[in-house]
């Protein structure tokens, strides 16, 4: 059984997952894909179109904004394959795909999950300040799908209201940073804490329904307050000088 995790200091090696696992991811993020093209009754071409964008999009994303290493869409020769066979097949056979969903939400929180981990585990390698580590983890992890939104011609989903997506991957992220980076922890648990967060908060926000909020106006809380110093302000000032003429 090959180690899921190395066991270096993040100064030294990044996450080494076997290739099972990352194909794996891929396959996932593809089928979130597909899906959307099967409710949108498109051809093959956009059910292997938004395979790619789902599965690799992410990554891709991540690693055109790093500049830095390899470009893993490109770099691995199973990646784009995998991703392609994903989309052709949902095309031919759909059916069990429309009888899986609570699957594919739980398969799809876990690939953000794991994109999360990987995209910040490579910020960390290359030496990124933590703001651009945790930002690499968040593309990474929903990068892919809000590609697929952008060609549908949609508002991502991330940025409308929803059930904690993108601040899932947010806190894994920041969990796997600090844990590794600050503490020192193995990356190991590093990563186990990251993927187990990112899922528990996506399933805790989706069984009490905890959705981030919209349409927030805080300004009448802050003006008010404002008017009325600046008024006690004024008052106090005609005051002082109502008493120093005299």
């Amino acid at each position: 059984m090959p180690e899921i995790f190395s066991a270096y200091s993040p100064e030294l090696a990044a996450v080494s997952l076997p290739t099972w696992v990352d194909l794996a991811s891929v396959v996932v993020g593809s089928a979130g894909g597909v899906v959307v093209a099967k409710q949108r009754h498109l051809d093959a071409v956009g059910f292997v179109g938004l395979a790619l964008l789902c599965g690799l999009g992410g990554g891709l994303i991540r690693d055109i904004m790093m500049q830095v290493g390899s470009v893993y869409m490109l770099d691995s020769p199973f990646a784009i394959p995998v991703s392609v066979a994903t989309g052709i097949l949902a095309f031919l056979f759909p059916r069990p795909l429309e009888s899986a969903g609570s699957l594919l939400e739980w398969l799809d929180i876990m690939a953000v999950a794991l994109f999360a981990l990987v995209g910040t585990d490579k910020a960390v390698v290359y030496g990124f300040y933590p703001p651009a580590c945790v930002l690499m983890g968040i593309m990474t992890g929903v990068g892919g799908g809000m590609l697929r939104d952008v060609f549908l011609g949609e508002v991502p989903r991330i940025f409308q209201r929803s059930n904690l997506y993108a601040l899932c991957a947010l806190c894994g992220s920041v969990a796997y940073y600090v844990a590794v980076v600050l503490f020192s922890v193995n990356k190991l648990w590093g990563g186990a804490l990251c993927v187990a967060l990112t899922i528990a908060l996506r399933r805790w926000s989706l069984h009490f329904d905890v959705r981030t909020p919209a349409d927030v106006d805080l300004t009448p809380r802050v003006v008010g307050p404002v008017k009325r110093a600046a008024r006690r302000v004024r008052v106090t000032r005609w005051r002082a000088g109502r008493r120093h003429s005299r």
